[in-house]
């Protein structure tokens, strides 16, 4: 099985709509392939939707409704398939069940599947590295700093936009319980990043606050965080369709952009040291990062493309412009972001090299989102990172503990 790592193939690979095709599942060997959604076509429900009245009772009751947390009905009906939609929805969001979205709830149990810890992961050689006068370059050492710095900080940010926006909005119970799984995540990954600073002796204050400190690391937070403010505001509803575009945007923001974009010059910073076998305890923890971050994108892409089919007047020719607009800002960001990192570059890796993987990577989000591309076609300079994310091998039992199998003995790469 080929896995296209170098821009973590979604399961929802749009086409021109928008639509996802199927992928069968293939196992070969403990591995099986990633299977992709059927996004569920249907026609309008007959309920009245928020956005088409503008009342103030209705919109309490969607609130109310959406949260979960409103009072019981009692007389309430057994909730269906059918009434069930990623925003917006009246069905109780506190039943699981019956399942409308399975490829969320297989995503969750991948999640589950997946489940490993950082403080499984040897240091002592990247230690013994990092001390070493002649280890490592002063390029690689700036890089190695700032891309902890960045991570370190962004995990968190990705973690509250999840549990203090995301979730709020999104109305069905199976993406939730995806939700809850990732957010799950989120923390281990900041605890990685804990983990590596206190075992490289750096300085934490210095790491964890490069978000504030560094101008390239700022800039980028900075942009993301501005969609997440005003859905955490207390009177924020969707409902209407500029609300309900300004999820969509926040979603673009967080998920295409934070964990499918930006994420990835910082991956291949690492894992390229990795393959000149230097700081390998934190390119295999980076592995894990980025199996977990793909399914993060994967789902993120999904909801995105469901949404559009369940409320194709909010996917406007203005607003996909203003997407493809957000893309090609946050390709800019992170060009920036590559030269201050990496301003003379090493062996392997330059900042022109990353700028140019950044316009690959940002035209494959456009095609999963059913948009034009932004930037002229561009091949992918780091082939190698599909290789790099194979985690099916072997380890000595007496030097780490093995970890790359899944809980029930298989990988599964969504």
């Amino acid at each position: 099985m080929y896995l296209d790592w170098s821009d973590a193939p979604a399961s929802a690979e749009s086409t021109s709509s928008g639509v996802s095709a199927v992928m069968e599942t293939n196992k070969k060997g403990a591995s099986e392939t990633a299977r992709t959604p059927v996004f569920q076509r249907e026609p309008p429900p007959v309920a009245t939707v928020a956005h088409a009245t503008p009342s103030a009772v209705m919109d309490s009751e969607l609130a109310e409704s959406v949260s979960g947390l409103g009072s019981i009905d009692r007389a309430g009906g057994r909730v269906t398939v059918s009434a069930k939609r990623m925003i917006n929805a009246r069905a109780d969001v506190n039943q699981l069940l019956p399942l409308k979205y399975s490829w969320a709830w297989e995503k969750y149990l991948s999640g589950c599947n997946n489940h490993w810890m950082p403080t499984e992961v040897a240091m002592q050689a990247d230690i013994a590295l990092w001390k070493s006068s002649d280890g490592l370059t002063d390029d690689e050492r700036r890089m190695l700093k700032r891309n902890l710095g960045f991570f370190a900080a962004s995990e968190s940010l990705v973690a509250n936009n999840i549990v203090l926006a995301i979730y709020r909005h999104l109305s069905n119970p199976e993406c939730r319980q995806y939700l809850l799984r990732q957010a799950f995540e989120e923390a281990v990954h900041t605890h990685t990043f804990q983990y590596i600073v206190e075992s490289l002796g750096l300085d934490e204050g210095e790491l964890f606050n490069m978000y504030r400190e560094v101008p390239s690391i700022t800039d980028k937070a900075a942009w993301a965080l501005k969609y997440t403010q005003h859905l955490d505001d207390p009177g924020f509803r969707t409902g209407t369709p500029e609300t309900d575009q300004a999820f969509l945007r926040d979603l673009v923001a967080f998920y295409v952009v934070f964990e499918g974009m930006w994420f990835y010059t910082g991956f291949a910073q690492i894992l390229s040291l990795g393959r000149r076998n230097k700081m390998v305890g934190i390119a295999e923890q980076y592995q894990y990062i980025l199996r977990d971050e793909s399914i993060h994108l994967n789902f993120g892409i999904d909801v995105i493309n469901q949404i559009k089919i369940e409320n194709p007047h909010l996917w406007t020719e203005p607003f996909q412009q203003e997407l493809r607009g957000m893309l090609r800002e946050a390709a800019i960001l992170e060009a920036s972001y590559g030269r201050d990192t990496m301003p003379r570059g090493f062996l392997g890796l330059n900042a022109a090299l990353c700028e140019e993987y950044m316009h690959f990577i940002a035209n494959r989000r456009c095609g999963q989102l059913g948009l034009a591309p932004v930037f002229p076609e561009t091949a992918n300079p780091f082939p190698w990172m599909s290789e790099a994310m194979d985690l099916k091998k072997e380890k000595n039992f007496f030097e780490t503990r093995v970890i790359e199998y899944q809980n029930g003995g298989a990988l599964r790469w969504e």
